[in-house]
């Protein structure tokens, strides 16, 4: 529960798309405003019809649950209940009537509301501008996640447990399953940990000393490999869930925190490990700061896996010694770039043409993944950029080279190197640093990556550019379509999925074209990931949110109808009193007495407190010290936390309230207090200041603001100051717009995120400027975007048109309806010109201004030189969600608040027995009612959707359909160098097909048999074999031809510490691969395999093969057909004899 409005960047730009009026789309969360969206006549849906053979698997489970004992198993008897209560809450409001004795009291509504900036931000239980999702995580509170944000995520298939999502976090990694039914299954209340309530159950690993920077998936070794921030890499084993043994036992909550441990880790680098790949041929690659790249070969990785658990250490020895500096061979044979000093913040592997990308901000490396050789070094604009090493570094070498040993050489070598480097690097920074001023460069630096199935390349920028490279590094085509910049991107079929730092999440088709977008996130979306028929993205909050891989498409119009139906089911209601009070305290301090009578009298049930303070402390110095002190971030006063520290002592800090925040400005002081019974449901705090003194810089007069998230609603609570005197009434009013219009809230510098580290430097700034993740629409302030606003203080308003001893004479007979009228406060607000919108409960006390300090009673008015006519200048001012007083509380109307009469307290009300000022304090109790969404349930009723419409089921399996396929052999036999042919034709006369072809095992030939085949890293290719292209696209009836051959073999080294050692011939004996070829439609995860036996001969014996023969080990999915063993000579021939077959 993240999100409260819509992202406003797109509002800028008339080139954005969104799907069309036949499928609109909408969102599951209730909170999210629904206007200001424009929606795409044309869009089509063509490259998600029905050409699919399978239902995705995320969904089978429903197919084959026919019994009620089914359904006993996908949810839990506490969650059913908490349903039956959501229920019964909702026919219970609906039939009752107002019979409660606490009833709301009347108010006076400012005139102006509901227009323009003062429009109330829209709520919907489900969002008409975008497709439904799922809550993996809902948006977590950021004071529960300090030392455990999440950076990243990935998901990680496997075919014996399905796809796993993964997410690395500050102190470990996160795991949950996505193939059982815990994604629609709600939790029982013992199983919910506070701080992450509503969240999929998931598995976390025992803390680990630094953060998780990149991560990677290794689905042939079943694994993850992540690196952190200490240098480190760590292998960790794919979790089987259906195992005990795997988790030592079920852990507290429910299995939450159960502590699994790594499998295997190592010392990298020095630095941290920003980026992480495993290439086409199984090696790994990582890269780090100052331009530092390291591989670790598949061999000596393998041997390392090998070694015993007991025997960790050994391991970790031996494959942190076996690594190969590729840098260090590069500018060995005089090649050099910017990109080796830089670091290296990405990298790549490109499966389809056997290359690994690696990528600073502002320069690419391209190596060849075989070979490990640098092919291309160019810029962001596709310009080479390698030079040669001057003469001295050559010269220097050949000395070496032939006076010394190898070794000797290398040393010296590695010495000049870094030098080199270090100088380079520090010219680099420096050069960067003057362009960033310009935000030249800086603003096209490179983001984000991603390798499409057609062999291209994509890059995003900072300056939200999205540029197309081939797969030689030949930069081809930009596309923009928004101006914020990229943050992550992903691929899934003919689709990539672009997330933006604006919460901003769009989906584009292979040629560029946009084929829709949406607010994912009032967040930036930090990264993405694809599994078991959903795109996730994760949002720099920490919430993560499951979207249909199909969105847009068909089935979002059907599931929005079907959620905002039963909405009733998933509204949770809570509800909390609110304590505001504001106090002008002319520079003194108050007795005790004086605070238990304006707080602490007050504070029975109260659940929030909120205090703001005017005149904590003046004077000409102290302001200009307080300016000063701003320009630098600082703020606060020994007066200041006086007052902090005695209301907390009066509110029993510690025991029964917690303080969550405060803000300090000049003179303005606001802290709010929460009981420590929902102090879990309170969080995100933000704080504002807003000076409007002399040349709006002083903070004589101004505003304080601070923003928290309640039950996953925002409130604002602002304590203001405005201008003084009779006449100024144009001057409070311009104080006011001032303040409502430009408010920004930023989080408390002692609360900043320390985990800001190793990502996107644009995320970093938006963190500190608007630290909750809201991004209000363009041109509306972000008070305009809360739920609920309360305005508090000494407004200064006077009575007009009315002397002092008629205002004197009013007070004592208590005829306050009449001084009312002349309230200058009350005109305005009449007449729209000030706090348009907002309400006030009704005045029932004297005024609170001007007394006399320590004279009791209405006596103590003002009987100085001036005399100064009484005015109730301090004043409390609130509006919610609701557009009409007779709004109930609800997931279109979330928050709803009133003064309601207590049994003992006035409702809003002056403290006249208090002395201490020329002010009375006053305080205001607000009953509020918040309708949130309890995901859990939620995330059942979907389930139960999907299980039980049987137009979504009809829908599913037409989507799921994949292309027929036939692959012209499952035998091949490579004897020598020449390359053989793989021909895969795509029946399908409409639909497209994309393939990729992966290395399942390998093994050696013994007396004319192959067994235990094991797969390499990703189930890389050995480095004796070429298959190129290994994936694709293969358009409608026409035919991809796959060249397969074997290089010449090769000569193996083994490297200890980045320097050659020994080497040998590889293997010579003939081998077998299983190489599995992979087929699926434009937009489905689920896919068709065939397997191939391809056998290398280097004896030069010819191994026969039984056509009839297969390996035991089961393959994943539908088996694609096979040709007959007829001789073909090419394309022509192949379609000639398909002309012949029927299709089954």
């Amino acid at each position: 529960m993240d999100d409260q409005h819509d992202d406003p960047s797109y509002k800028k730009t008339t080139n954005f798309h969104f799907y069309s009026d036949k499928f609109p789309l909408c969102s599951d969360s209730d909170e999210d405003s629904a206007d200001r969206i424009d929606i795409r006549p044309n869009f089509s849906f063509n490259d998600a019809s029905s050409n699919y053979q399978k239902t995705p698997r995320i969904f089978d489970r429903f197919y084959n649950s026919s019994s009620s004992d089914d359904e006993g198993e996908v949810s839990s008897s506490s969650s059913y209940q908490r349903r039956l209560d959501y229920m019964l809450q909702f026919l219970d409001r609906k039939l009752s009537t107002s019979s409660s004795s606490d009833q709301p009291l009347p108010e006076f509504v400012a005139a102006g509301g509901g227009t323009g900036i003062f429009k109330l931000p829209v709520r919907e239980p489900v969002h008409p501008n975008r497709p439904p999702s799922i809550e993996i995580r809902p948006h977590p509170l950021r004071e529960t996640q300090v030392g455990r944000f999440l950076r990243n995520i990935l998901c990680v298939n496997d075919d014996d447990n399905g796809p796993q999502l993964w997410a690395g976090t500050e102190c470990g990694v996160r795991v949950w399953d996505l193939n059982t039914d815990d994604l629609y299954v709600g939790q029982a209340e013992d199983e919910v940990l506070e701080e992450e309530e509503g969240t999929v159950r998931y598995w976390e690993s025992a803390q680990v000393e630094s953060a998780t920077m990149c991560m990677v998936g290794d689905g042939g070794s079943r694994a993850l490999w992540t690196g952190h921030r200490d240098g480190r890499i760590r292998f960790w084993k794919m979790m089987d869930f259906f195992s005990e043994n795997n988790f030592g036992g079920i852990g507290n909550n429910g299995g939450y925190r159960n502590g699994f441990q790594e499998m295997l880790a190592w010392q990298a680098h020095h630095g941290p490990v920003l980026s992480i790949v495993v290439s086409s041929y199984g090696d790994i690659w990582s890269g780090s700061e100052g331009g530092a790249i390291k591989i670790w070969p598949w061999e000596a990785v393998e041997k390392s896996l090998s070694i015993t658990i007991g025997e960790r250490n050994m391991a970790a020895l031996l494959i942190e010694r076996s690594y190969i500096d590729p840098i260090s061979q590069v500018t060995l044979n005089g090649t050099y770039s910017n990109i080796f000093t830089s670091d290296v913040k990405y990298m790549l592997s490109d499966h389809a043409g056997a290359k690994v990308w690696s990528a600073g901000f502002q320069s690419f490396a391209l190596w060849d993944a075989c070979t490990r050789e640098l092919l291309k070094v160019f810029n962001i604009d596709g310009q080479i950029e390698n030079t040669s090493l001057d003469s001295l570094m050559e010269d220097d070498m050949r000395t070496k080279f032939l006076s010394g040993s190898k070794e000797k050489a290398q040393n010296s070598f590695n010495f000049f190197q870094r030098s080199r480097n270090a100088i380079l690097g520090a010219a680099d920074a420096v050069r960067r640093a003057a362009v960033k001023g310009s935000l030249g460069e800086d603003n096209r630096r490179t983001e984000a990556m991603v390798s499409t199935v057609d062999g291209m390349i994509w890059t995003g920028c900072a300056n939200g550019l999205l540029v197309q490279w081939d797969g030689n590094g030949n930069r081809l085509r930009d596309f923009q379509y928004h101006s914020f910049a990229v943050q992550c991107l992903c691929t899934i079929g003919a689709r990539i999925w672009v997330g933006y730092i604006s919460g901003i999440v769009q989906v584009l088709d292979l040629n560029g074209d946009l084929i829709g977008e949406w607010v994912a996130h009032n967040s930036p979306v930090i990264d993405l990931a694809i599994g078991g028929g959903y795109v996730f993205t994760l949002a720099n909050h920490g919430g993560i949110r499951g979207w249909n891989i199909t969105s847009p498409g068909p089935l979002d119009n059907i599931f929005c109808t079907e959620l905002a139906g039963k909405e009733f089911l998933y509204t949770k209601l809570d509800n909390l009193k609110i304590l505001a009070g504001t106090w002008n305290v002319a520079q003194g301090r108050a007795t005790p007495d004086s605070l238990i009578s304006w707080l602490g009298s007050a504070v029975t049930d109260i659940g929030i407190v909120v205090v703001g303070l005017q005149e904590v402390e003046m004077g000409a110095g102290f302001l200009a010290m307080s300016a000063a002190k701003e320009t630098m971030g600082l703020e606060g006063s020994a007066a200041g936390q006086w007052w902090l520290d005695m209301i907390g002592k009066i509110l029993d800090e510690g025991s029964t309230f917690s303080r969550v925040g405060s803000r300090q400005l000049a003179g303005l002081l606001i802290a709010v207090w929460v009981r420590n019974n929902i102090r879990g449901h309170v969080g995100d705090i933000d704080v504002a200041a807003v000076p409007c003194g002399l040349g709006r810089a002083i903070g004589n007069k101004g505003a304080v603001g601070l923003r928290m998230r309640v039950y996953g609603r925002v409130m604002c609570f602002v304590n203001c100051h405005f201008a003084a005197h009779l006449e100024a009434v144009n001057r409070r009013n311009a104080d006011f717009d001032h303040v409502y219009r430009t408010m920004v809230f930023s989080r408390p510098s002692n609360l900043l995120n320390t985990a800001s580290a190793g990502v996107s430097s644009a995320i970093q700034v938006l963190r500190v400027t608007n630290a909750m993740g809201i991004n209000p629409v363009e041109g509306m302030p972000e008070l305009s975007e809360a739920d609920m606003v309360v305005f508090l203080g000494d407004f200064n308003y006077r009575l007009g048109g009315i002397s002092y001893d008629e205002a004197r004479d009013f007070v004592s007979q208590r005829c306050f309806d009449w001084l009312k009228e002349r309230d200058q406060l009350r005109v305005e607000m009449e007449a729209g010109n000030v706090f348009q919108g907002m309400r006030e409960g009704y005045i029932g006390f004297p005024p609170s201004y001007k007394f006399e300090k320590h004279q009791p009673g209405l006596a103590g008015y003002d009987s100085g030189e001036k005399k100064r006519i009484p005015a109730w200048c301090d004043r409390i001012l609130y509006r919610d969600n609701r557009s009409a007083l007779a709004s109930t509380c609800s997931l279109d109307c979330p928050v709803v608040s009133s003064i309601v009469q207590l049994d003992i307290l006035d409702r809003y009300e002056a403290c006249m027995d208090v002395t201490d000022s020329d002010h009375k304090p006053v305080r205001c109790i607000l009953s509020v009612e918040v309708a949130r969404v309890d995901e859990s349930v939620r995330r059942q009723v979907f389930g139960e959707i999907i299980r039980s419409n049987e137009k979504i089921k009809r829908i599913l399996e037409e989507l799921s359909k994949v292309p027929e396929a036939i692959v012209s052999t499952n035998n091949i036999i490579l004897q020598n160098q020449d390359p053989s042919i793989l021909r895969i034709t795509n029946k399908s006369k409409k639909n497209t097909a994309i393939f990729e072809i992966c290395c399942e095992g390998l093994a050696t030939i013994k007396d004319g048999q192959a067994s235990n085949h094991c797969p390499r890293g990703c189930f890389g290719f050995p480095q004796w074999l070429q298959v190129n292209p290994a994936a694709g696209i293969i358009e409608p009836e026409h035919i991809a031809e796959i060249s397969i051959r074997h290089e010449e073999y090769q000569t193996l080294e083994e490297f200890v510490d980045g320097v050659s050692r020994n080497s040998w011939c590889e293997d010579a004996r003939d081998k077998e691969v299983l190489l599995t070829v992979k087929v699926r439609g434009s937009c489905t995860t689920e896919m068709k395999c065939h397997r191939i036996r391809l056998r290398c001969s280097i004896t030069g014996k010819i191994t026969h093969m039984n056509p009839n023969s297969n390996n035991n080990s089961p393959i994943q999915g539908n088996l694609l057909l096979r040709s007959d063993f007829q001789k073909l000579s090419g394309s022509s021939d192949v379609v000639d004899h398909l002309r012949n077959l029927h299709s089954p």
